[in-house]
């Protein structure tokens, strides 16, 4: 069982302004819950029992939002990335990778999980990297396309071609084992590189992935579900009101 887990939410959501202009996207409501609480519930379910939440726009409303979550199952931590405006999501992973110490899961902020996926993420695997995909019929420009061969990641990024793409990522991984030094460290390295500050941390995971301890695991008919744009928020909506 993975006890700890990485939420990175320190993004704003510019593609739902004017809705986030001044709040930022996982304090967006579904069915009566913010998204980032969402996210707490279903891994406290999945039994983690910490959560290191990356924080960056507006962090004081999150903080507070955060230190009003009285749930004896989790211990939450705040990590503020005082980069979020000119570094994407892997500055929040370079930001967080003191606390990655043991076995952990990552989870994207804008990800929402059923608890049925967080159990299916934390069941034993040989693979020190763990990328979650879904399945369908097609994939467009804007999905974090992967191509896999068998169950073993082979490469992942939104630029991958139709012929290549066989899944796509949902935003939540595991690292076991060898794992978690190997993406730390790739992190540190890839931060220290001009370019650093523009990727997103799965462009890391697609470095790593001809190692050959990158593997997948498939989700495929299970409940999640991307806030986005807009109309992904009626989407999300309609998922989070079957947990209510």
């Amino acid at each position: 069982m993975i006890e700890h887990a990485i939420l990175l939410s320190a993004g704003q959501g510019s593609r739902l302004l004017p809705l986030t202009a001044e709040r930022p996207k996982c304090l967006i409501d579904c069915s009566g819950k913010s998204l980032i609480e969402w996210q707490i519930e279903m891994l406290a379910r999945g039994g983690v029992k910490r959560i290191d939440v990356v924080t960056g726009f507006m962090t004081d409303m999150v903080e507070e939002h955060l230190a009003a979550i009285r749930d004896p199952r989790v211990d939450i931590s705040i990590r503020f990335n005082p980069f979020y405006k000119v570094a994407d999501n892997l500055g929040s992973c370079w930001i967080a990778r003191e606390a990655m110490r043991g076995d952990f899961l990552i989870l994207n902020g804008d990800t929402l999980v059923s608890e049925e996926i967080v159990r299916k993420v934390q069941q034993p695997s040989d693979w020190p990297v763990a990328v979650t995909v879904d399945v369908k019929d097609a994939y467009d420009s804007d999905d974090m396309k992967v191509e896999r061969e068998g169950e073993r990641l082979v490469h992942i990024g939104k630029t991958l071609t139709a012929q290549q793409s066989n899944a796509e990522s949902i935003g939540f991984l595991a690292f076991r084992g060898e794992g978690v030094e190997l993406f730390r460290e790739t992190v540190r390295q890839a931060m220290r590189t001009p370019e650093g500050v523009q990727h997103w941390y799965l462009k890391v995971i697609d470095s790593i992935a001809p190692t050959g301890k990158v593997g997948t695991v498939s989700i495929e008919g299970m409940d999640w579900a991307e806030v986005d744009f807009l109309n992904d928020i009626e989407i999300a909506t309609k998922l989070t009101d079957t947990w209510v």
